[in-house]
């Protein structure tokens, strides 16, 4: 977990058992938010996205990492002044997963935009 103006960024650490192409871009994608390079983050994030899409891993952690993908896309389309697309990824991360990290960027992006 990283942080981006008390956003919650999520990362996969290297001992976790995701797939070696996804985990280098759920990675990427947190690093770039984290860089502020918002355009490339959220195509990375996508890129994550779609591969967790077409995984045939565990049902929930696939849910669960799709989430946090959308989440941390979320962020980034966010600091990139995207506040409309931001927010549909926070509601499509909350409704995937109700994980506490993700409830708080959906909560906090609310407050900032006076939601």
């Amino acid at each position: 977990m990283a942080d981006q103006s008390d956003y919650k960024l999520m990362v996969i650490e290297e001992a976790a058992t995701a797939p070696q192409e996804f985990e280098v871009a759920f990675n990427s994608c947190a690093l770039n938010v984290k860089s502020k390079n918002y355009s490339q983050a959220e195509e990375i994030c996508s890129k994550a996205i779609t591969l967790l899409q077409q995984s045939t891993g565990p049902r929930f952690k696939v849910r669960e990492l799709t989430s946090f993908a959308l989440s941390n896309r979320g962020v980034g389309r966010l600091m990139a002044k995207n506040e409309t697309a931001a927010l549909s990824d926070f509601y499509e991360a909350q409704q995937i997963s109700g994980n506490e990290l993700v409830s708080h960027n959906l909560t906090r992006a609310k407050q900032d935009l006076a939601l």
